[in-house]
């Protein structure tokens, strides 16, 4: 197993290890601010490399989003019949080129270079340290050393009795579970159409990953070390400033943040938006309300 993932072991000891050495005349070669920064650089890299998942994500959410009303029929029309049922979303699907699982690929493609992260700052925080990748003994003693906000990078909250490293691994576990709340919060509130949650399999799924995904990482973070835990919530951060302008600048149609988009665009040109669902007149359009005329009284 360890030959089969040290190609990923090299990869991310080697950016880790390359911006440790931009930062080191800046902040010190064992000072923490030097360590967890590098972490952060290796968050920003892959980002940006998974930026194309990101927009296949998108694309594949609005699909589903789409295809919902004829989810429904199949649902409705196959409902005594769960095989039947899965054969035609398949088909749908198929169709129309999307897949349900697509929301779930920047985690997945993160999910190999969360566990060397992990293998990397965990052979750290042994004793005597334990060197992966392209870290040499230096290296690994430099980042033993290297503490956040007082406490050691390579230190977990089950593996120590020191009241700071609990400390700061509750704030980032809390961290990390809050963004991930509220990330899939807005990406429900703003980000998503208006749809009846009676049997709708794509809100449902939302739901459960609202609320799953939080309390999955509370109770897996206190096996973390303090360094993957600041990978884990600067990735969180990324993704919910990245999700935040994607709903804001090109908002999925018929969403609550696309509405907000047309009035806004509708102020901006002097469009008075109507007050029902009656058309506005080319004189609303233009900015100038149409007076009403007065009738004459019968005499």
């Amino acid at each position: 197993m360890g030959s089969i993932l040290n190609p990923l072991y090299i990869a991310v000891s080697w950016v880790i290890v390359t911006i440790h050495k931009v930062l080191s005349p800046i902040f010190g070669k064992d000072s923490g601010a030097a360590w967890s920064l590098s972490i952060v650089g290796l968050v920003i890299i892959i980002r940006i490399i998974l930026v194309p998942l990101f927009v296949k994500q998108i694309k594949s959410q609005r699909a589903l989003t789409a295809l919902q009303p004829h989810m429904k029929e199949i649902q409705k029309k196959y409902k005594d019949d769960r095989q039947k049922q899965s054969e035609e979303m398949m088909k749908l699907y198929k169709e129309h080129k999307t897949n349900p699982l697509a929301s779930c690929f920047p985690i997945l493609a993160q999910a190999p270079i969360f566990f060397a992260l992990f293998t990397v700052l965990n052979g750290i925080g042994k004793n005597p340290p334990v060197k992966h990748g392209v870290l040499t003994q230096d290296d690994v003693v430099s980042a033993a050393n290297a503490k956040f906000f007082g406490a050691p990078i390579s230190d977990t909250f089950l593996g120590t009795d020191i009241t700071t490293v609990k400390i700061v691994t509750v704030g980032l576990i809390a961290l990390m579970s809050l963004t991930t709340f509220t990330t899939q919060r807005q990406l429900m509130t703003k980000g998503m159409p208006k749809m009846d949650s009676s049997n709708n399999m794509m809100l449902q799924q939302q739901k459960i990953m609202l609320y799953a995904f939080p309390v999955i990482f509370a109770i897996s973070g206190v096996n973390f070390p303090i360094g993957v835990l600041i990978y884990w919530s600067t990735t969180n951060l990324w993704t919910w400033g990245q999700q935040f302008y994607v709903i804001k600048r090109n908002p999925t149609p018929g969403s609550p943040a696309y509405e907000e988009l047309q009035k806004k665009r509708n102020r901006k040109n002097g469009v008075v938006a109507p007050e029902s669902d009656v058309a506005p007149t080319r004189e609303e359009v233009a900015g100038q309300r149409k007076q009403p005329k007065k009738k004459k009284k019968k005499k």
